[in-house]
């Protein structure tokens, strides 16, 4: 559940006007590589039938989709050289505003349920009209935490994982120490808090356990915009395929969504994982395992 969009980026190596995008549409689309995806979001009459009849292909139930008269959701930011921190022109929320998800039947006993970034009381409403799901995670942003955060506990008590950025986890937390802030964050409810710091990696934490996830290095890097929900797509899609939630399934689906997040670097939208190949995935997956192995002595 989460958004659909059209953004307007600007990057130190390039722009592009009304891309595709939203963390929904990025979120599913990774996802799908591994698993059946059930979309739950809001489209405006503006948004093409094109992109839909692709995330269909892609095997995407848009059954929880919702079009609206009225225009989609506009997003439109500029990153410097700093590609970990986007700068926010303008932001048009359109037929989003009123977006009130509604969870169809057929979703309702859905084992993996990802909540995007939106307000914490909608989050809320869509874990109630899940049944007995497997696992729950989350995302936020510093909005939320700073507008509604007693809100925004109660959600976090009802999920099993956060799925946030380093910025964040500092911010709810109220913690420099990024460790101090995580175990405050896992008090609120989650059993496991998922760290995104962008081209330095992951950090998966629980109670007793830290695994530390590398960032590839790239040569051709054009937009980070979605890599986050790219991210949070290849890590849900992996669990949701293997019904694994063991520390090593967890592990290695950091690493899934860590491939998937660095393809969707390499171009502007979703543009780079609309013809990716398992052949790159994989190959993709090795690249990060022969990153940080060593020897044990």
């Amino acid at each position: 559940m989460g958004s659909m969009a059209f953004d307007s980026v600007k990057t130190p190596f390039g722009e592009r006007e009304d891309a595709i995008g939203g963390s929904a549409t990025y979120f599913s689309v990774s996802a799908s590589y591994f698993t059946d995806v059930r979309l739950v979001a809001v489209v405006g009459s503006d948004f093409p039938q094109g992109e839909l009849d692709f995330l269909a292909e892609r095997s995407v139930d848009l059954s929880g989709l919702e079009r609206s008269e009225g225009k989609t959701f506009r997003w439109k930011g500029e990153y410097g050289f700093d590609l970990n921190t986007a700068h926010t022109l303008d932001t048009q929320l359109n037929v989003f505003q009123d977006f009130r998800p509604q969870v169809p039947a057929a979703f309702s006993e859905s084992e993996f349920v990802f909540l995007a970034n939106i307000d914490p009381e909608l989050q809320v409403s869509v874990v109630e009209q899940v049944k007995s799901p497997q696992l729950v995670a989350c995302d936020t942003m510093n909005f939320w935490i700073e507008g509604k955060r007693d809100e925004l506990v109660r959600m976090f008590g009802m999920v099993d994982m956060a799925v946030i950025n380093e910025g964040e986890v500092r911010e709810l937390a109220g913690e420099s120490n990024i460790l101090k802030a995580s175990r405050k964050i896992l008090e609120m409810g989650p059993q496991t808090l998922l760290v995104k710091r962008g081209e330095y990696g992951a950090l998966l934490i629980q109670k007793d356990s830290v695994f530390s996830a590398p960032g590839l290095p790239l040569e051709d890097i054009y937009d980070p915009t979605g890599a986050g929900d790219t991210f949070a797509g290849g890590f849900m899609g992996y669990l949701s395929s293997k019904g694994d939630l063991s520390p090593g399934a967890l592990r290695r689906a950091v690493i899934f969504g860590s491939v998937m997040a660095s393809f969707n670097v390499e171009s502007f939208s979703y543009d780079r994982l609309k013809n990716l190949t398992q052949g790159e995935i994989e190959a993709r997956y090795r690249q990060f395992s022969e990153l940080a192995h060593f020897d044990r002595l």
